[in-house]
């Protein structure tokens, strides 16, 4: 029996050995792959910067494009408004007139066509005045008459 109990003894030391030597692989093992991880971890750091900035120039790029599309149809919409608006707001201004016009009709006031037609009326009178008062010419003489008490004319 005693040789059982030594031969137990030399198989928990070498079972003791092989967990230790077991151990000490699986730590060599982590020890590796956290050096890998880091060699490789910056690798793939900068292969994942350089990946999101040609993602982000081309999200900015597509943002510029739709931003670019919406102030396009803005612009539209707009000058479509303002040309609507510009309709509409004739369309009270002639309305607006139509009735100041009637109004002052209504007041007994001449229309513009009337007060022109008038204008040009004076004009053409204030012309044939000025063309009958013209001074006579030279070299004639001009004989004026004095009327007397007894009301006959005197040289």
């Amino acid at each position: 029996m005693a040789k059982r109990g030594m031969q137990g003894d030399d198989d928990g030391a070498k079972g003791a050995d092989s967990i230790k030597d077991s151990a000490q692989q699986i730590w060599l093992a982590g020890l590796g792959a956290f050096a890998k991880a880091q060699q490789e971890g910056a690798k793939a750091f900068e292969a994942l910067v350089k990946d999101g900035s040609g993602l982000q120039k081309k999200t900015q790029q597509a943002a510029e494009e739709t931003l670019a599309q919406a102030q396009s149809r803005m612009a539209g919409f707009a000058s479509e408004f303002g040309a609507k608006a510009v309709g509409q707001w004739g369309k009270l201004e002639n309305i607006f007139e139509d009735r100041v016009a009637r109004a002052l009709e209504k007041l007994g006031m001449p229309s513009a066509t009337e007060l022109t037609a008038l204008k040009a009326r004076v004009e053409a009178l204030e012309a044939e005045l000025a063309s009958r008062k013209a001074p006579p010419a030279a070299g004639k003489k001009v004989v004026r008459r004095r009327v007397g008490r007894g009301g006959a004319a005197e040289r």
